[in-house]
């Protein structure tokens, strides 16, 4: 072969290396997608996450619980990684980003709040992730809780971003709130300054909250509730019958304390109503109950007969008359309206009956009082 035929020969072996060396990089910014060191690195990971799937598919724990969990805007796969160790929800950080980069999801990670548990999976924790919009708080107010009670929920559930005292300081004396919602409500102010506690106020239901919701926004919720559920009609029947929303709100907490079922608050309250026409001593245990502040332990204690003596405080109804300073609990909305409606009756005595049913034999005369005695 001549010099020329081997330089021919050599310079079509390089066209043809050229153009097959054209078409594979061609070949491979269409797969890659345009990036073909990207595609590169994933391949590899892809290759070394198969023999881990059933390490990334086993999940940390079994406990369920759900656990808050931010991401930040800004915040890179790996610091999300090692935040995810730090709350207990994953082990692997490394792994966790790999996972990220081979299904496509390191550049979806989405900014928001987030409840997650340790029954979760790598795929299942990286998937939730990428959408914020789901999350949310579930949250009940339970009937006849105090404004205390409502706080340990708060700390219960630990999925809110304040605690159970920081809710309480938006409820309490010296707090923020609209001078004219307080004035609706009856509750002291002095400007837009909360002279008293917004005991009984919290309505009871059970509530969808958004996950960044502020205590604040917590307890305007709550008061929102309360009045879209009482309803015009009935603040203006509080006020024709020459009483405020707290002092109705007031009585409707002392009966729903008394009452285990709802169809009794009509004739507790027309105890009460009646006792108060002639000036007669409530004589209330819930309000002795709430006196005691959960000094023994818990918030409605059982009490004794020395305590109708012996219990110093506005609260307690065997010493004072008329009706205790505020509400002592956040009453139902049939409590409210038993409140302003009361049956009409003669009654001026309730006492359990005996046969475990939790309903009230009633009575007018104190004699018929102790008859009802078990």
């Amino acid at each position: 072969m001549t010099i020329e035929r081997l330089l021919k020969a050599m310079i079509l072996m390089a066209v043809v290396g050229v153009f097959v060396g054209a078409v594979g990089l061609g070949v491979l910014l269409i797969v890659s997608g345009g990036n073909p060191i990207s595609w590169v690195q994933n391949t590899f990971i892809r290759f070394s996450l198969s023999s881990r799937t059933e390490e990334i598919n086993r999940a940390i724990g079994t406990n369920d619980t759900p656990i808050r969990f931010s991401i930040n805007s800004g915040d890179a796969p790996a610091l999300v990684a090692r935040n995810l160790v730090n709350a207990s929800l994953i082990a692997d950080p490394v792994l966790f980003v790999n996972y990220l980069r081979a299904e496509g999801l390191d550049t979806q990670l989405e900014a928001g709040v987030y409840f997650l548990n340790q029954a979760q999976n790598i795929p299942q924790i990286a998937n939730t992730l990428i959408d914020s919009r789901n999350s949310s708080i579930r949250f009940r107010v339970v009937e006849g809780t105090r404004l205390e009670e409502v706080a340990e929920a708060i700390d219960a559930i630990r999925l809110f971003g304040f605690t159970g005292a920081e809710f309480l300081a938006t409820t309490g004396v010296g707090a923020s709130i609209d001078p004219d919602l307080a004035g609706l409500l009856g509750v002291p102010v002095v400007g837009d300054t909360l002279q008293a506690s917004l005991e009984g106020f919290m309505f009871p239901d059970t509530y969808v909250f958004p996950p960044d919701i502020t205590a604040l926004e917590l307890r305007d919720q709550l008061l929102e509730a309360f009045v879209g559920a009482v309803g015009v009609p009935l603040f203006n029947d509080a006020t024709t019958q020459g009483w405020t929303m707290r002092q109705a709100v007031t009585l409707a907490s002392i009966a729903e304390r008394e009452a285990v079922w709802d169809d009794e608050h009509v004739l507790i309250t027309s105890v009460y109503r009646n006792r108060l026409d002639v000036d007669m001593l409530l004589q209330a245990d819930p309000t002795v109950q709430y006196a005691l502040n959960g000094t023994r332990g818990r918030w409605w204690t059982n009490i004794t007969q020395a305590d109708y003596r012996n219990v110093t405080s506005p609260y307690n109804t065997y010493l004072n008359k008329g009706l205790p300073p505020s509400p002592i609990a956040s009453p139902s909305l049939s409590a409210i309206r038993a409140a302003i409606y009361p049956a009409e009756s003669s009654y001026f005595y309730f006492r359990a009956r005996c046969d475990g049913s939790n309903y009230h034999n009633f009575a007018t005369t104190y004699d018929e009082h102790l008859a009802n005695g078990c």
